[in-house]
């Protein structure tokens, strides 16, 4: 059992990890498209090495299915490999097939980490304070957003910013899980099928390809719409605020069914899309459709998992399926589906997406 002075310890190191984790994300998402346009690289060229990680993310949970245990051992190595990652960044940056090598590496390790750090931070910090901790990382996107804008006049600012991030994280992470014996909460004779709970998982798939329209193209459809960089901007923090103030409340939410809550966040997510489809150039109801947010991404993250958690008694490998169906392989196809679809109708085939998650949740497997 924990102490309360260890639990507070681990919650630090959590809140560190996710923090920094995601600060990372944040550089990796925003600014390195900018900066590999600068050092030369064709739009086609970007699009293939944001292609890999949703395609690892992907891949990955089935070598972990048939082959490989997600124990302590193989995850601190993923934490050194993430970190020898970072300097194959620098050293590639200017040739795109050795880059794509990196990238490859950085995207494999993060995949394996991130699910890794979910399960233990949930079964040793609840649900109802596990969005306390999860806030943080939303903190750290946020801060780097409006940071690193003052440092992109050098191409390499944005590296730096990684390698700071992403030592930042592997360190917090190690420190968390250095004295962890929680592989062996994952001995289980139950075979891990997603067949058993299907439409579960279609539902998942649906969820993140109903989001790539928004994740691609939300800035270019409202600037098209007619508003400033700057209106934007205040957008996305607006509903990046929302998540987090969701996160620190959550735990007045899931004392209802996980089940419901699921559903009720991807209705909600679906009329976000429909809202952004048909009062696309209307302020009011813009902030209200990112105020949704709260429920399309932070609650729906925390219920989620925590729902897996609840049916699965291979948590690691629930998580990693998490992210692989949904923000690897729906991520992938949900921003390819956008960039081939995009124009007046592009959040209506997003509302219409998350409606047939909706649907497919509602049903039993």
């Amino acid at each position: 059992m924990f102490t309360i002075r260890k639990l507070t310890n681990k919650f630090f190191l959590i809140s560190t990890f996710y923090f920094f984790y995601f600060s990372a994300v944040g550089v990796y998402v925003i600014y390195l498209p900018k900066i590999l346009t600068n050092v030369g690289y064709t739009p086609f060229q970007v699009g293939v090495v944001f292609s890999i990680a949703p395609l690892v993310r992907f891949a990955l949970p089935f070598f972990f299915l048939k082959r490989f245990k997600l124990t302590v051992k193989v995850f601190h190595t993923a934490l050194w490999l993430l970190l020898a990652s970072v300097p194959l960044l620098y050293l590639t940056l200017e040739n795109f097939y050795l880059f794509c090598f990196a990238i490859l590496l950085y995207g494999a390790t993060a995949s394996i980490i991130l699910p890794y750090v979910d399960t233990y931070s949930l079964q040793i910090l609840s649900k109802e304070i596990y969005g306390k901790a999860r806030l943080y990382g939303s903190i750290g996107f946020i801060i780097i957003a409006l940071v690193l804008a003052k440092f992109m006049q050098n191409n390499f600012a944005g590296l730096h910013f990684i390698a700071i991030t992403i030592l930042l994280c592997v360190i917090s992470a190690y420190l968390l899980t250095i004295d962890s014996n929680f592989s062996k909460d994952e001995k289980t004779t139950q075979k891990f099928s997603l067949l058993n709970h299907k439409n579960l998982w279609i539902s998942i798939f649906l969820m993140q390809v109903s989001f790539g329209a928004f994740y691609s193209f939300f800035t270019i459809y409202e600037k098209e719409a007619g508003l400033s960089y700057e209106t934007i901007s205040y957008l996305w923090t607006f509903g990046v605020l929302c998540e987090i103030a969701l996160f620190y409340y959550q735990a007045k939410f899931l004392k209802y069914d996980l089940l419901n809550l699921m559903r009720f966040s991807i209705f909600i997510t679906a009329v976000r899309w429909l809202l952004l489809y048909l009062f696309n150039d209307n302020i009011l109801i813009l902030y209200l459709s990112q105020s949704f947010h709260a429920f399309s991404f932070a609650l729906y993250h925390t219920v989620t998992l925590s729902f897996l958690y609840k049916i699965y008694h291979n948590k690691n490998l629930a998580s990693q399926f998490y992210y692989g169906l949904g923000f690897g392989l729906g991520g992938f196809f949900g921003s390819l589906i956008a960039g081939w679809l995009y124009g007046e109708y592009l959040f209506l085939f997003s509302a219409i997406t998350a409606l047939l998650g909706y649907i497919a949740i509602s049903k039993r497997a």
